[in-house]
C-alpha cells in the first residue's frame, strides 16, 4: 500500500470514529398507533425512552403489537441515519460491514 493511500485509509478511519461518537448522541423517534407508543433510541440503537398513551393499556394484545412497531420503526430509522452518515464518507458506495 502506498503512502497516499495508508493517509486516506487512515482519515477515512478517523471520519468512522468520528461518526460513531455522533451516533451515541443522536437519537431518533420511533412510533406507532399514531404516536399512542413512542419510542426514544440512540443512532447506536441504545433505548433511551418508552412512551406509552394510557389509553394503550385497555387492550394488552394490541399494545404488545404497538410496542413493537414502535420499536421496529425507530431501529429503521437509527439505520437510515448511520447509513446516511455513512455515505458522507464513502460517496453513496455500498461498503459492506461499515453501516
Amino acid at each position: 500500500m502506498n503512502r497516499n493511500m495508508m493517509r486516506q485509509a487512515q482519515r477515512m478511519q478517523a471520519q468512522l470514529q468520528k461518526i460513531q461518537e455522533e451516533l451515541e448522541t443522536m437519537t431518533v423517534e420511533g412510533s406507532a398507533g399514531g404516536g399512542v407508543v413512542k419510542v426514544v433510541m440512540t443512532g447506536k440503537q441504545v433505548v433511551e425512552s418508552v412512551t406509552i398513551e394510557p389509553e394503550a393499556a385497555e387492550d394488552v394484545e394490541l399494545l404488545q403489537d404497538l410496542v413493537v412497531a414502535a420499536f421496529n420503526d425507530a431501529t429503521n430509522k437509527t439505520q437510515e441515519l448511520a447509513a446516511s452518515k455513512m455515505s458522507a464518507i464513502t460517496g453513496g458506495m455500498n461498503i459492506p460491514g461499515l453501516t
